[in-house]
């Protein structure tokens, strides 16, 4: 999808202000002509270069062509990026007249491509010409005939550099020996390309042309830096009716699903047909609001909507965290629309999974920072727009750092057993109007503290890696293998999704940018990766039952719509499989002995993992194990503890592990009492519910400070 709102930086034929050293400096986007009225995003006829006459008035130099239409003026192009961001072109595929060094070759050209913080390894953030003189090029073989439409061109990544293609020719051949020039009329065109390094920048041709391959011929550069560039080229392949070109064939879905990218709205109507579709199993409600005012909208699938059902697991889904990440939203509009057609035509796994279990799909955690990258493009947002909050705020960073506060209880301890490693507290200082906390977090937390989530994957997009616990390294290391207590039935969780996505487990495909994840099965601890505070796995873990992992679903972050059927069958199987984790491991109900009446929050310790777990407002509780023997431990204030060795099997279902506590008789209280001595109490468990309680006093004061502003704003406007 090249977007709503295309700012076009539309095949301008070259139009100069000033020269220096033969590049071209100034904002040739928009020319001012002398009656003060500007063209913009047009094209012009004249192809001169004027080096001197720069006192002359644009009427002077160039011949100023009819205006077109504002239809013309802000076309799309009809034909889908042919895939140098997706990787679906190969680096042999991509050549250049020289390269600076092997690691700025043309295999680094791709839209969007990352490079590491060192300069100069293999793995640089551009293709760069080793000269610097109008002869460059970059060429890719579309390896078919193919109707080219355009072309995206973006700067060299790099904190150390600046370097970016200001100007550029367009060359067609079927056989590299001849070339043909884009033209307009009888004139050779020249395209504005960059005036940064991240900014895309589309030139859409006046008249799309067949061949096979294609070059880009930079003319003019940053003048402080060097001729470097990242693009992405548009084009449809030619019908090949008699099968001349070979290709490899794509994996097609036969799924009947809505395929393309969902605003806001459309989001919202999507959601509605498939609950109108099926009542029976599904339920629509908000969590809380966008900072702007929008609401965070979640599906529920479930044999019985709207309840927590004794012994059944919740699990959840959430994306869109990086509004600019978007194929996770679409993973998930899809998969509801899935779970609805299977259920309705009788497919045993999907009916098993909506009985057995109470799924809740999040498609959007911050819709603001989505419509701002939706209204741009998929190839036009580049690499950061919409991927934080209206307030500028990163939600993969904006939960309570629990692990700290862990971490450094148990470095003051004496005993560091009796330092909690589960339902840590919300600290004060977050739970303040004061704190940068923002709304759609708020809300987040809010969610997780309402239900007894088990399981949970958040999706990302940028790489193809599966990232589990902890994300975030002790005394601040940049990065280090940072496990929890679970690490092995983490690991785990991460290869069943790796190892049954199709993008990730082909043994063949291309690293993204510059860290190879292959050589680690595409899993990796997120602290090893990049250390990360307040992250979102971490809270769920350290404050909440849930275990929760992070998908890196693709190498582009917001991949065209053409290419959402494709991602659909590399991720369906991954769906599926991780969900059905949510029944591995142990499951009961501690119960009172006498009035068989479900304990609140029971601790449950299982023994030779420093990680405990508590029992939901009914008594049952989950704890996600690998197959093993285990000896568990359950307590609750004012019972006597209970042990019990439980066995978990290797298949999909988990082992029924229920506990009867007996209470403590009051005569064994008196006898505490009267020698002086402390009932035991649970007050990690009360100040954890006093904190949460003054958080949502603090969110509901700003929940009405932003909605009153809001309507003061609407007033002013009319």
């Amino acid at each position: 999808m090249l977007g709503q709102s295309i700012s076009l930086a539309i095949l301008l034929c070259f139009v100069s202000t000033s020269f220096e050293n033969g590049t071209f400096e100034g904002n040739s986007t928009v020319t001012v002509f002398s009656d003060g009225k500007s063209l913009e995003n047009g094209f012009f006829n004249d192809g001169k270069l004027n080096e001197t006459k720069v006192e002359e008035t644009a009427e002077e130099r160039v011949r100023v062509p009819e205006l077109p239409e504002k239809k013309e003026e802000t076309r799309k192009s009809d034909c889908p990026p042919v895939g140098l961001e997706s990787l679906r072109v190969s680096d042999y595929q991509l050549q250049a007249s020289s390269s600076l060094r092997s690691g700025l070759g043309p295999h680094r050209a791709r839209l969007n491509v990352q490079s590491g913080i060192e300069d100069g390894d293999e793995y640089d953030g551009a293709w760069c010409a080793g000269l610097e003189d109008h002869e460059q090029w970059l060429q890719l073989d579309a390896l078919r005939p193919t109707l080219f439409t355009g072309v995206i061109l973006q700067g060299r990544n790099s904190i150390w550099s600046l370097d970016w293609v200001s100007t550029y020719k367009v060359q067609f051949s079927n056989d590299t020996e001849t070339w043909s020039p884009c033209m307009n009329g009888s004139q050779e065109l020249v395209f504005v390309g960059s005036q940064d390094q991240e900014t895309p920048v589309l030139a859409l041709f006046p008249e799309p042309t067949v061949a096979q391959f294609i070059r880009i011929n930079p003319q003019s550069w940053f003048s402080n830096g060097t001729i470097c560039l990242r693009a992405e080229i548009l084009g449809c392949p030619m019908p090949d009716p008699d099968h001349q070109y070979p290709v490899e064939p794509e994996r097609v879905t036969t799924d009947k699903l809505d395929f393309r990218h969902h605003n806001y709205n459309e989001m919202r109507k999507l959601m509605k047909a498939v609950s109108d579709e099926c009542p029976e199993i599904t339920r629509i409600y908000t969590i809380g609001k966008s900072y702007t005012g929008l609401k965070l909208y979640v599906m529920e699938i479930s044999d019985n909507p709207g309840k927590h059902e004794l012994g059944e697991p919740e699990f959840r889904y959430v994306a869109g965290m990086h509004g600019n990440e978007a194929l996770g939203r679409e993973l998930l509009l899809n998969l509801m629309q899935y779970m609805c057609h299977e259920y309705k035509r009788g497919n045993q796994r999907i009916v098993q999974l909506v009985k057995d279990t109470r799924i809740h799909l999040l498609p959007s955690m911050n819709p603001d920072g989505y419509e701002a990258a939706y209204e741009k493009g998929s190839e036009l947002s580049g690499w950061a727009l919409g991927r934080y909050s209206f307030e500028g705020i990163d939600l993969n960073h904006n939960f309570p750092d629990l692990n700290n506060i862990m971490w450094d209880a148990q470095e003051l301890a004496t005993d560091k057993k009796k330092v909690s490693n589960h339902y840590i507290p919300i600290p004060e200082y977050y739970t303040t109007t004061e704190a940068t906390v923002a709304p759609e977090t708020r809300a987040v937390i809010n969610w997780m503290q309402d239900i007894p989530f088990v399981l949970s994957a958040n999706f990302h997009g940028g790489e193809l890696v599966v990232t589990y616990p902890f994300d975030c390294t002790r005394d601040w290391i940049p990065r280090q293998d940072t496990p929890t207590a679970d690490n092995d039935f983490f690991r785990w969780l991460a290869a069943v999704y790796a190892s049954t996505n199709l993008a990730m487990a082909n043994p063949d495909r291309r690293i993204c940018h510059y860290e190879d994840f292959q050589q680690h099965n595409n899993i990796i601890n997120g602290a090893d990766w990049h250390t990360v505070p307040g992250s979102m796995n971490d809270f769920s873990y350290l404050h909440t039952n849930c275990f929760e992992v992070t998908v890196e679903l693709s190498c582009d972050k917001f991949p065209h719509a053409s290419e959402l059927p494709v991602e659909w069958e590399n991720n369906k199987e991954s769906l599926l499989l991780y969900m059905e984790q949510v029944h591995r491991g142990l499951k009961g109900v501690i119960r009172d002995k006498d009035t068989k009446e479900g304990i609140a929050n029971a601790v449950i310790k299982v023994a030779g993992l420093d990680h405990d777990i508590r029992s939901a407002a009914d008594g049952d509780y989950w704890r996600l194990l690998n197959p093993g023997e285990y000896r568990v431990i359950v307590w609750a204030e004012g019972y006597f503890p209970l042990v019990r060795r439980c066995s978990v099997g290797s298949d999909l279902t988990p082992t029924i592990c229920d506990f009867s506590l007996t209470k403590t008789p009051r005569e064994r209280i008196k006898q505490i009492l009267a020698k002086g001595g402390k009932l035991p109490r649970d007050e990690q468990l009360r100040l954890r519910a006093l904190r949460m309680r003054k958080l949502r006093v603090s969110t509901k004061i700003l929940n009405r400070r932003r909605e009153q502003q809001q309507r003061r704003a609407k007033a002013k406007r009319k």
